[in-house]
């Protein structure tokens, strides 16, 4: 059986968020615990599982998403490298529809080869600072937003891009604030950076104090940051210490979200189910 990881939302190896990509047979998905054993054993952010359907009126493949510890509802890094795996592999070409524990979602190839993800625009609620968050995080939030079910975390306004950067949270403390993470963010420094708001993810509570580059937090961070800046397509910059690049185009209820790829490892899982 082969597994891959793949760096995603990069255009070279080593950066961005790595994920691993296990593309499986049409006999279905194996049991939770070994995908779960297979995922702690990369203790990656992420690995993805996909098996294909077959005369599925709303997908062309089944996928599901694991952190070291436990499932996850919604993830776009493992998505974005699962469809890169596919299209350099001549598996699946063009938009391919996955069937998700959120809902039916979409990815379809560029011709500059980046991909895009069509997702669902998390619902933005506004809350009180929930007490301890500023001690947690390391930082006193401006405001304070719940992200809905899909991917249950807080998206956090800081002061500055600065204040994103220094953050250096106190992770038991961030788990026990949240359902799934915190997504600190604060708008560019200044004109020319290349990028127009700056973001981090912290998710202590499913196994990964930091995730590289967070592609699903960005279902939140588009409709966001669209409303503060008053356009639809921005460019965001997760300032993790690997760093990454994710281009959003608000659409209605829909994020897309565009970035590149990377495939590193490419071997042989022989530990099969």
């Amino acid at each position: 059986m082969r597994i891959r990881i793949v760096d995603a939302f990069t255009d070279r190896p080593f950066a961005g968020n790595p994920a691993g990509v296990v593309l499986l047979g049409a006999d279905g998905f194996p049991g939770d615990r070994w995908m779960q054993q297979v995922a702690a054993e990369l203790n990656l952010s992420e690995t993805a599982f996909a098996h294909p359907l077959e005369d599925a009126p709303d997908a062309d493949w089944a996928l599901r998403w694991f952190t070291p510890v436990t499932e996850v509802g919604l993830c776009g890094h493992a998505t974005l490298a699962t469809a890169h795996v596919m299209r350099t592999t001549g598996t699946a070409h063009g938009t391919v529809w996955f069937r998700t524990r959120a809902g039916a979602l979409s990815t379809s190839a560029q011709g500059d080869g980046t991909i895009t993800l069509d997702f669902p625009a998390a619902p933005l609620t506004p809350e009180e600072v929930p007490a301890g968050l500023a001690r947690a995080l390391g930082a006193e939030p401006l405001s304070v937003l719940d992200t809905g079910p899909d991917c249950g975390d807080l998206l956090v306004e800081v002061a500055d891009e600065a204040t994103v950067r220094a953050l250096a949270p106190d992770f038991p403390a961030l788990a026990r604030l949240s359902r799934r993470g915190v997504i600190a963010t604060a708008p560019a420094a200044g004109p020319g950076s290349g990028y127009d708001f700056v973001s981090r993810g912290f998710f202590p509570a499913v196994g990964v104090d930091e995730d590289p580059v967070t592609g699903s937090a960005h279902t939140a961070l588009a409709p966001f940051w669209s409303r503060r800046l008053g356009r639809d397509r921005l460019v965001g910059l997760q300032a993790s210490a690997r760093t990454g690049l994710v281009t959003t185009r608000l659409s209605g209820d829909r994020v897309l979200i565009t970035g590149s790829a990377v495939t590193v490892v490419d071997g042989e899982l022989h530990a099969v189910p």
